[in-house]
């Protein structure tokens, strides 16, 4: 099953390097520069998992996250965050993120951080709907 990815970072290098990681093991990915940016992505497809840097110029990570989960609640989020901003990671928790990875990624890390947020959207998109 595929899942729908959600990359938002400002740092082009960065997002090129993970578009082709997840793209070699067949799994697409899109992209976003900007907090606005994802949030109008997010208009126009459902994703299951977004991966957020927390430092992004104009609305912040934080920010981002706190409209997603009004936005979106079941889609998972991971928080991308450098040392220097470890708490906001861990504040991302707070606020609802699934986890956080810190940068530079370690890819692996990445992806299986991913898959387990998706198995997590799954449980909680089947208890829902069994809910109602």
């Amino acid at each position: 099953m595929d899942i729908n990815i959600l990359l938002v970072d400002d740092e082009s290098d960065f997002v090129e390097t993970m578009v082709k990681r997840f793209g070699i093991r067949k799994m697409p990915i899109d992209s976003a520069k900007s907090g606005q940016e994802a949030l109008d992505a997010l208009k126009t497809k459902n994703y299951d998992v977004i991966i957020l840097d927390v430092r992004m110029p104009g609305m912040d990570g934080l920010e981002v996250l706190k409209l997603i989960r009004e936005r979106s609640p079941l889609t998972e989020v991971i928080m991308l965050t450098g040392h220097a901003s470890l708490e906001a990671g861990m504040q991302g928790m707070n606020l609802g993120a699934y986890d956080y990875v810190l940068k530079p990624a370690d890819f692996d890390d990445l992806l299986d951080k991913v898959r387990k947020a998706f198995e997590r959207k799954q449980l909680n998109a089947k208890a829902r709907k069994q809910g109602t």
